[in-house]
């Protein structure tokens, strides 16, 4: 009798999870696809990313298309200002960051100095809250992080050759996959369909889910890097805020990853801030306002407007697909983890419930 339960009960579940032979060979090509994504990462990442840039600009493609225009046409204006951006991203945008990097990494000493100054007063300025001794220790502990930052950066010098060869393969094949991408993009599908099987109405009601939902996170993603960096660069120069460049960037980049990153940006621009000016300067306070301003117009207009027919993800999920994907591929993990984790919600979203067919109609 406990047996028959058991017995029942492990169909159901199956039944649930896999209710139909096309959710069985969908469920085994999602998983050989992740474990070949997996193990292949660290070979394959160039194709990864180009894939990703080729996604980005196709919505390009698609609306010069629209607009009359001939594919090829189309696919060679795109590609045009596609390289066109990353000559100035290359030529303009990054040796500004290095020079200012640079600067602010000569100006470190000086930076720890007025830090370790400001906490020895701490005693004086607040005895009762306070003590010498722990002051002691805390600068014991500054030195220690400095000591092993230090040690960081010369094994980074050391494995500095190993990147820019990395960096060169990278500014290669990327742009020149991302091309073939776009203009071949028929070929490439019509030679992935032959490995999906003949009865594939649910793949491909997934793929419209996922398509919809990533195309929108994306896309929209991108956008609001860019007009966050270019309100931040603005803003930061018109109040004459040191490395306004790298701060913008960095603020820029933080939205890559929810809450987490606003929150990292938020120390380099206010110790910059309070190391320029201190905290009883008029200027501080002006930079405490423009950036609490930046901060709600990119939460109360720009995600809202770019966002709005994109996947809502709960914020436990966007830590959690964080931590699970940066935890398997590192850098690119936590820079993909919320497509990946919208894509995850958008196939649960399509798979078929208990004693659902799945028809023609379907779609």
């Amino acid at each position: 009798m406990l047996n028959s339960q058991s017995t029942n009960l492990f169909k159901n579940a199956f039944k649930r999870f896999l209710p139909n032979e096309q959710a069985i060979s969908l469920g085994i090509f999602l998983v050989v696809c992740f474990l070949l994504i997996y193990g292949l990462s660290d070979l394959l990442m160039p194709v990864f990313v180009s894939i990703v840039f080729a996604y980005l600009l196709e919505g390009l493609v698609v609306k010069l298309e629209k607009l009359k225009v001939a594919r090829t046409l189309a696919v060679l204006i795109v590609f045009s200002v596609f390289l066109a951006c990353l000559c100035f991203l290359l030529l303009f945008l990054l040796p500004m960051i290095s020079q200012q990097a640079v600067e602010l990494a000569q100006n470190l000493p000086g930076i720890v100095g007025r830090i370790q100054a400001g906490i020895l007063r701490l005693p004086q300025m607040y005895p009762k809250l306070i003590s010498q001794q722990k002051i002691s220790q805390i600068m014991s502990a500054m030195q220690n992080e400095l000591l092993s930052y230090g040690q960081s950066i010369v094994s980074m010098s050391a494995a500095s050759v190993v990147g820019i060869v990395s960096a060169l393969i990278y500014l290669f094949l990327v742009p020149m996959m991302v091309f073939f991408f776009l203009k071949d993009k028929q070929i490439f599908l019509v030679w992935f369909m032959q490995f999906m099987p003949r009865e594939r109405n649910l793949a491909e009601r997934v793929w419209q889910e996922v398509d919809i939902q990533i195309g929108n996170y994306v896309r929209g993603k991108f956008a609001e890097v860019f007009i966050l960096w270019v309100i931040s660069y603005i803003t930061f120069t018109a109040i004459n805020l040191n490395y306004a460049m790298l701060l913008a960037v960095l603020m820029g980049i933080s939205v890559i990853i929810p809450y987490i990153g606003a929150t990292l940006v938020t120390f380099p621009v206010l110790i910059v801030g309070y190391l320029q000016w201190g905290f009883e300067g008029d200027d501080f306070t002006l930079l405490l306002i423009a950036y609490s301003i930046i901060q709600a117009l990119d939460a109360v207009f720009l995600i809202p407007f770019l966002f709005s027919e994109a996947v809502n993800l709960h914020p436990a999920a966007i830590i959690i697909a964080i931590l699970f994907f940066g935890g398997l591929w590192g850098f690119w993990g936590v820079f993909f983890a919320i497509p990946l984790a919208t894509a995850v919600k958008a196939v649960l979203t399509a798979w078929p419930r208990m004693g659902e067919t799945i028809t023609d109609n379907a779609l």
